[in-house]
């Protein structure tokens, strides 16, 4: 392949997967990323977006797509709060060690939005801090994401 007829990274395709608990606090990083995509010159089209139950089932839906081959870079996002049973910290790390060996396995990046609060407990003060939160982690996947595509497009013309 020639290097004028490399995809550049304004052609890749990026698939968005993300749990359904806590959609309110989600749906604004989901938003912010693909504000902040759109003003890095990304059109909306070039991102699939995936809902999924929970954050557990993240790695398998990532490890799915990555062996499509159709996507340059998978982003994964989730809020795994402590609901009063002892196991949020179990299903984060699980969660954040699933991605990082479906990553290693498929050889396509994974930015994870996948947080875990030290506390969260629902209280309209939470929600206001988480929802502001994601939105700022919303614009640091996609510049995140804008400078991976980046570098893989520059790799693949070396």
């Amino acid at each position: 392949m020639s290097k004028s007829s490399l995809p550049s990274s304004k052609d890749q395709r990026i698939a968005f997967i993300q749990a359904s608990w806590h959609q309110d606090i989600l749906q604004e990083g989901k938003d912010s990323f693909i504000e902040e995509m759109t003003k890095l010159g990304y059109s909306a089209d070039q991102v699939d977006l995936y809902q999924l139950p929970g954050a557990f089932e993240i790695p398998l839906k990532c490890k799915t797509l990555a062996a499509t081959g159709k996507y340059s870079l998978l982003i994964a996002s989730g809020f795994v709060v402590d609901g009063g049973i002892y196991r949020h910290e179990f299903v984060a790390e699980a969660v954040i060690s699933g991605l990082m060996n479906v990553q290693l396995q498929t050889q396509t990046p994974i930015l994870s939005m996948v947080l875990t609060p030290k506390k969260y407990d629902g209280s309209t003060k939470d929600n206001e801090f988480f929802l502001n939160h994601f939105r700022i982690k919303g614009k640091e996947i996609a510049e995140a994401c804008h400078s991976l595509l980046a570098t893989a497009n520059h790799q693949q013309m070396l």
